[in-house]
């Protein structure tokens, strides 16, 4: 501890998951994935290649959604992420060289003042 503060460590997420990685909802997905593939490879017939494959695409696809990503909590973070983006409402100011903004301005100048040593 230095000077009252605390540093809290970068994996103290971690304890709020199953085994450190899943949260309930991964787990949901990856577990409904393996059951529809069992129920197709006991129901599909499996002398065929492509339908071996539609089989094990279920389990497949859900592996990889629930899968560890860099910066992200896995891939189905990133693309719910990536979904917000591109659907939700963008908001860009223009703050060029001939940007006036009055209340920023004011309350900054207001700031300034109440700080100075001659208005205490």
């Amino acid at each position: 501890m230095n000077n009252g503060s605390y540093l809290i460590p970068a994996n103290t997420n971690r304890g709020k998951f199953i085994l450190g990685l899943f949260r309930p909802i991964d787990l949901t997905i990856f577990l409904t994935g393996l059951g529809i593939t069992f129920l197709l490879l006991m129901l599909l017939p499996l002398d065929d290649t492509t339908l071996a494959i539609v089989a094990i695409a279920p389990a497949l696809v859900c592996s990889l959604l629930v899968a560890p990503l860099p910066h992200y909590h896995n891939v189905l973070t990133f693309i719910v992420d990536l979904y917000e983006y591109l659907v939700g409402q963008k908001r860009y100011v223009w703050k060029g060289w001939c940007f006036m903004y009055e209340p920023d301005e004011k309350q900054s100048s207001r700031r300034m003042d109440q700080g100075s040593p001659r208005n205490q």
